[in-house]
């Protein structure tokens, strides 16, 4: 990056770490770092829009959907975090190469399943061989934010359905009296209601998630910990840059980082708290009357 850079073994001091870390590999460091932020932008509301799904399934009439409901919900809740994601994604990138190859190639006549291979024609590859790089990682990144949805969408459905069930029934039987059909008291009385019930549960479960995004090294995606211990390995004179291993510095960085978004998190959700909580019959509301009535 900068014109002093060019000989990297006549540099010490400053320059020497100036030019260190603005090398290609620590650039895409800072930019795995964005991968991280924007892995947690898309993964929490999709992962709400699947527990909500879990969760009024789970509350439904019909048997079926009540069934799947609470089966997405053991089953996925049952299952290490490690072994799901190790598991899922392979399945998942199979599950739609294997669909891909049966509406693509429907004169294929050899197995897919050949011994432990899984063979497909070409066109139903994803991504494509002939796919430049940033499709083959943008294809990574979206299995991994499906994966993460998934689970955790589980234990959002979990949090939710309490929180349904928290809501006073007088509340729900009040709404019926006025003459309220069964969807309007779902979305008017119910579902405004819940969150003030599922707040802390989801609290937690939005810090599981900052803490669970090293997984995302376990699913090929080049994130902060893949570059962290990358980098922080011991380096030898054969590299442009040597040093010993610095991965305790790297890592004590990572550290600071998620403490920093685990603090801010902690800040916002606290103030979303104070606001839903505000005029409710709940300990948050009694507080908030009290102080202001002292």
């Amino acid at each position: 990056m900068f014109s002093f850079c060019a000989e990297p073994k006549t540099l010490e001091g400053v320059t020497w770490l100036a030019c260190y870390l603005t090398t290609g590999k620590h650039i895409a460091f800072y930019g795995s770092f964005i991968t991280v932020m924007v892995l947690i932008a898309i993964t929490a509301p999709v992962a709400l829009l699947f527990g909500f799904g879990g969760a009024t399934a789970a509350r439904s009439t019909i048997a079926p959907l009540r069934w799947f409901g609470k089966g997405y919900t053991a089953i996925v809740r049952g299952i290490p975090d490690i072994a799901f994601f190790l598991f899922f994604v392979i399945a998942l990138d199979q599950a739609f190469e294997f669909l891909r190859h049966k509406v693509l190639c429907p004169e294929w006549t050899d197995p897919i399943r050949q011994g432990n291979d899984f063979v497909v024609c070409s066109a139903a590859k994803l991504p494509l061989s002939s796919s430049p790089q940033w499709v083959h990682e943008t294809y990574g990144f979206f299995l991994a934010v499906l994966t993460f949805a998934i689970v955790f969408g589980a234990f959002a459905a979990n949090v939710l359905y309490g929180g349904m069930r928290a809501v006073p029934r007088g509340q729900l039987e009040t709404a019926e009296a006025y003459g309220m059909s069964r969807r309007q008291t779902f979305w008017r009385i119910l579902v405004p209601q819940m969150w003030v019930y599922a707040l802390p549960g989801l609290s937690n479960l939005w810090m599981i998630l900052i803490k669970a995004t090293p997984l995302l090294f376990l699913l090929g995606v080049e994130d902060i910990v893949y570059w962290a211990r990358e980098l922080g390995g011991s380096k030898t004179q054969v590299f442009s840059y040597p040093h010993g291993d610095w991965r305790l510095y790297y890592f004590l960085g990572l550290l600071v980082f998620y403490l920093a978004l685990t603090k801010v998190s902690e800040v916002a959700l606290a103030k979303l708290m104070a606001r839903l909580t505000k005029g409710q019959a709940t300990m948050g509301g009694e507080a908030q009357r009290k102080a202001v009535a002292s």
